[in-house]
């Protein structure tokens, strides 16, 4: 599969994100989506193939982190769109005390 292929996935990407700067388990990662574990694990699986995460053990736990040097030209275009994202958020936010 293709980088573009892997980050093309909304769940994939949301996975990025939310390891972009921290580490986190598989299970905190998990929580934060209204899909089963295993569907989770699954996307993950292709994070990590793809490189684009990295994995380690800590006791039982599995922790992941964003890869950011292996997504190449991909990481300036991901972290584009979050801070457009952010940008709308923080403009919708003052928006409604106006």
């Amino acid at each position: 599969m293709d980088g573009l292929q892997v980050i093309a996935e909304p769940r994939r990407r949301q996975i990025l994100g939310l390891v972009w700067n921290d580490e986190m388990a598989a299970g905190d990662i998990a929580e934060r989506f209204e899909v089963t574990f295993g569907a989770v694990s699954q996307h993950l699986a292709v994070l990590r193939e793809s490189g684009y995460v990295e994995v380690r053990k800590e006791g039982n736990r599995r922790l992941y982190r964003a890869n950011k040097d292996a997504l190449g030209p991909l990481r300036q275009v991901l972290e584009a769109m979050w801070t457009q994202a952010l940008d709308d958020l923080a403009d919708s936010i003052h928006g409604e005390g106006k």
